[in-house]
């Protein structure tokens, strides 16, 4: 077991969504030095901005969070930059942790790398069994190449570095911007402020048949955490809640809890994306003691608050 407050740790993304909650985790146990390469300093696409941020942090341990992500709307429009920012910038972050003596590299992958038609629950071994849902899949395929530069560079130069595969992510905090948000605050958005505008009904893309499996910020932030501190292993793990709800589902209990009291009608015309999501979390336990603890009514109220709260003040 690594003891983190001891080393001194590189957060990419470390600013954003999923990142603040680990830096709180980080906080807790105690670690002070952890390094969070902002994008008007460190540009991460970029080799020489790298190479400055590995000189000037003097890092023991890399946690990857950093990436281009959106909802399905936003994979549509921007499938060639998703592939390019997300590849280029792990491709060149492995590398140059390697060149730096870095003792371990946590690389946080995508459940969009999973094949379109994964067996539910989908487990770690069917990762390579077929190809992603079309809408992800430049996004996803970026992110799976980190699993193979992983291994890769496990077997020829013993480098430590280990691949984490989280669900969709939701609390606090997230990202409500109707272009890049994903499902659940693009929905509690709409249902919000079709009821301040006392409009008679919401549109929501697709049949409404999808499933998805959501897991609280805070529980992930802990999950990456846990695998810094004890897995070394080079087989991928799935982080997750263990559970799917329908996209109807979802839909029609933030409608509920914001009091929304119009109609819903599903556009049909857009895509549903990937026709199931559901993890087998087995491995997370076993290998490392992750289980999520906070429910999802209890997460989604939450977000919602937050949500409401922060849009009146």
């Amino acid at each position: 077991m690594i003891e983190l407050k001891k080393k001194r740790i590189i957060l990419t993304g470390g600013a954003g969504f999923l990142g603040r909650s680990v830096k709180n985790k980080l906080n807790g146990r105690g670690c002070s030095s952890v390094f969070i390469p902002h994008i008007e300093d460190y540009d991460l696409r970029d080799l020489d901005n790298i190479r400055e941020m590995y000189k000037d942090a003097r890092a023991d341990i890399v946690i990857h969070l950093a990436a281009v992500v959106g909802g399905i709307g936003a994979n549509r429009e921007n499938p060639g930059s998703f592939f390019y920012d997300n590849l280029v910038m792990g491709i060149h972050l492995m590398e140059e942790a390697r060149k730096n003596s870095i003792e371990k590299f946590v690389a946080i992958g995508t459940i969009c790398a999973y094949p379109k038609y994964t067996p539910v629950p989908f487990k770690e071994e069917d990762l390579w069994n077929g190809y992603p849902e079309e809408t992800n899949a430049p996004y996803g395929l970026a992110k799976k190449m980190l699993l193979v530069q992983s291994q890769a560079y496990r077997q020829q130069y013993g480098f430590n570095s280990i691949f984490l595969l989280p669900v969709n992510l939701y609390g606090p905090e997230d990202n409500f911007d109707p272009k890049s948000s994903h499902v659940i605050p693009a929905l509690i958005r709409k249902f919000y402020e079709a009821k301040i505008n006392n409009e008679k009904k919401v549109i929501v893309w697709g049949t409404g048949r999808a499933t998805r499996e959501f897991l609280y910020v805070d529980d992930c932030a802990e999950a990456i955490v846990l695998a810094a501190e004890k897995y070394d292993k080079p087989d991928p793990v799935n982080i997750g809640a263990g559970f799917e709800i329908s996209i109807k589902d979802l839909a029609y209990k933030i409608k509920d809890i914001v009091e929304y009291n119009g109609e819903v009608v599903w556009d049909t015309t857009k895509p549903d994306g990937q026709p199931r999501r559901c993890l087998d979390t087995a491995k997370a336990e076993a290998e490392f003691g992750f289980k999520a603890k906070t429910g999802f009514d209890e997460g989604l109220g939450e977000t919602i608050n937050w949500y409401i709260e922060s849009t009146e003040k």
